[in-house]
């Protein structure tokens, strides 16, 4: 005989935040190691229709499949990584250039600030100077800062596959254990949400690489009007980096206006530079994030932000890019289990017309 407890709103508010505290603190505490797996399966996912097509149609052991489609995805990524190294050669055998330009244009800065604000060239170069000691003082922090993120990097770049091959090789394994933490009358539930889930990611993910895709087609193109050299690999650059959230686009304009330093010091150029980040952003905010992103994940914008602030917060560029679909995944669950499904909608992006109280009951029109 199975007994159900009914607690009060107070008692499920507790174990709800209790929980959801609890799964915080063990991500930020072990994000190190939780982070990749996380990355991992959200690859594996993507890569789940391609792995099924190798095993059923052409019957591909697992591990053979598995394998195949870890390979086609490195070769992807390297694919890409080789034509930016290649562009990238080429822009450092301009350094000299660069280095010119780059010398005229914080000339014309001086000069600028010296006649509209009246601060001399020397009090500019001390003032620069301080700065710089300051910096130098914190360099050996600062490489061996770098270092720790480099070698975190080629670790990551090393486990990541393999466990994107696991999640591939134990699928079923992995949706059996699921099945038996449950009811068999909930197995129903739990297969759509599972469905659910896989679909939310594949729609994500391919929807942040048609995004990427976009956003450097119209950036090589402004890149191309106004004269820049490398449009093509700056354009690609800025679509890349346009998939980390917020601080992504500001690193492509200071790469976009470092790498226009091979041509001319032209402020003109510079203030091109601004312009065309600037409209490529309006159009990714406001035409192709609502349409494409938005859409798939169906997670309103505060809940967004707030995800991505704390997933910057928890595990820095990582966690800023696990932010959304782990919230879209959240969001699913939190649907299809009744004490949850308020939790749901506050998530979801949803919004009635007119909200109408009435004395005995609330009531939503559409």
């Amino acid at each position: 005989m199975t007994l159900s407890v009914k607690l009060p709103f107070y008692a499920k508010l507790a174990f709800i935040l209790v929980s959801l505290i609890s799964f915080a603190f063990i991500f930020c505490i072990g994000k190190d190691i939780i982070t990749p797996v996380l990355l991992a399966f959200l690859f594996a996912v993507l890569l789940v229709p391609i792995f099924t097509f190798l095993h059923t149609k052409f019957k591909f052991p697992r591990h053979l499949a598995a394998a195949s489609c870890i390979l086609l995805f490195a070769l992807v990524i390297v694919g890409i990584l080789a034509f930016i190294s290649y562009q990238v050669s080429d822009i450092a055998s301009d350094f000299d250039a660069i280095k010119k330009n780059a010398n005229s244009f914080i000339t014309d800065i001086h000069k600028f600030i010296k006649d509209n604000f009246h601060v001399s060239i020397g009090e500019q170069k001390k003032y620069l100077d301080n700065v710089t000691k300051d910096s130098v003082q914190n360099g050996k922090a600062t490489i061996g800062s770098a270092i720790l993120s480099i070698t975190d990097l080629l670790l990551d770049c090393t486990i990541i596959p393999i466990y994107t091959f696991l999640f591939l090789l134990y699928k079923d394994h992995f949706i059996l254990f699921l099945a038996k933490l449950i009811n068999k009358e909930d197995h129903v539930v739990l297969k759509d949400i599972l469905a659910q889930i896989k679909a939310s990611i594949n729609n994500y993910i391919l929807g942040l690489i048609f995004e990427m895709f976009v956003v450097s087609v119209l950036t090589s193109l402004g890149l191309w009007i106004i004269g820049i050299k490398y449009f093509i690999l700056l354009g690609l650059i800025t679509g890349i980096l346009n998939m980390i959230p917020y601080i992504g686009i500001l690193i492509a304009g200071i790469i976009t206006v470092v790498a226009s330093l091979t041509g001319t010091p032209e402020t003109s150029i510079i203030l091109g530079i601004l312009i065309v980040n600037v409209v490529v952003q309006l159009i990714d905010n406001n035409i192709l994030v609502p349409l494409i992103i938005n859409s798939k994940v169906e997670i309103n914008a505060f809940v967004s932000i707030i995800g991505i602030i704390i997933g910057g917060a928890a595990a820095g560029i990582s966690g800023m890019f696990l932010a959304i679909p782990l919230l879209a995944i959240l969001k699913i669950i939190f649907e299809r289990i009744e004490s949850l499904e308020p939790w749901g909608y506050l998530m979801g992006n949803h919004m009635p017309k007119r909200f109408v109280w009435r004395t005995r009951k609330i009531k939503v029109e559409n």
